[in-house]
């Protein structure tokens, strides 16, 4: 099989190395000439291509699979529909005019569509309620995978990622440091990510669904800082409720909103397919790179 990755980054070339390993071919999209060089420098065939460019999706490759998961320049609402929106409606119109249109198209979306559940427990079940405009864009971008591309003859598939980590991105700091907010972490390591996907692929599963993508355990931010001190031999963080936390800080309604969000992300359709996780937890996650850190 051919896959063609939109939006080839941390995540992806992770991906393309699973999907090659597999004996897959693979094509990495990418829009600038830095970006092509770090994908042949991890062995996966550069594209350059700017989704949000419809002349240019023209050169795109001839691919079985596509995977949408392309990272806005800036964190707005208008930059998210740019490129999730108008970019994916593009690219669906694009392959599904062609004579062979791809099997399947998978969008990388987001757990912040569910918005605040008090700490409470969420699903694929659970009713999504973006909290802010630019996540609006997300779940629109959603409903053209589970609307649009099915109708032009493409097999979507949303995959709603929790917060992504793993080499060079940690951020033990922020933890260590403190002061830390209350609220629960929901989080899936890189090779998990792109893991998820893979065996979506290879094994034909979840075609035409929703899954979330998050590892086996949530966390309590207080919790999980608390055991990063102690691994690392250091005084526990601060802690603070959310309204100590924002109290005199002047930061935007949508910024205070995604700090109060608090949910704890099951991962339901995972068990179903009998995912086996190389990182189940944070603990398999963030030891080795803290004893590193230490020896």
């Amino acid at each position: 099989m051919h896959a063609t990755i939109l939006g080839c980054g941390y995540v992806g070339i992770k991906l393309a190395e699973q999907l090659q390993q597999n004996g897959h071919e693979v094509t990495g999209v990418r829009r600038s000439q830095a970006g092509l060089r770090v994908l042949k420098k991890h062995g996966v065939t550069p594209l350059q291509a700017d989704i949000t460019e419809e002349q240019s999706l023209s050169h795109l490759p001839e691919s079985d699979w596509v995977i949408f998961m392309p990272t806005p320049d800036k964190r707005t609402p208008q930059a998210t529909k740019d490129l999730h929106v108008k970019g994916l409606q593009s690219v669906i119109e694009t392959y599904a005019s062609r004579s062979s249109p791809p099997r399947r198209l998978i969008y990388a979306s987001t757990t912040g569509v569910y918005g605040d559940h008090d700490g409470r427990w969420v699903n694929e079940d659970t009713p999504v309620d973006p909290p802010t405009e630019r996540l609006a864009m997300y779940r629109e971008a959603e409903q053209l995978i589970e609307t649009v591309a099915p109708q032009r003859g493409i097999d979507g598939t949303v995959i709603r990622f929790a917060g992504l980590y793993g080499p060079e991105r940690y951020r033990l700091g922020r933890y260590l440091e403190g002061p830390v907010v209350e609220g629960y972490l929901n989080m899936i390591h890189r090779s998990d990510a792109a893991g998820v996907i893979t065996k979506l692929l290879c094994d034909q599963l979840l075609m035409n669904d929703v899954a979330i993508g998050v590892d086996t355990e949530p966390v309590h931010r207080w919790e999980f800082a608390d055991w990063l001190a102690d691994l690392h031999g250091k005084e526990r963080p601060e802690k603070q409720s959310v309204e100590e936390y924002l109290a005199g800080k002047s930061y935007t309604k949508a910024r205070k909103q995604r700090i109060k969000a608090s949910k704890r992300c099951a991962n339901k359709k995972l068990k179903e397919i009998e995912y086996k996780y190389r990182v189940p937890t944070y603990r398999e996650g963030y030891k080795p790179t803290v004893e590193s850190n230490n020896s």
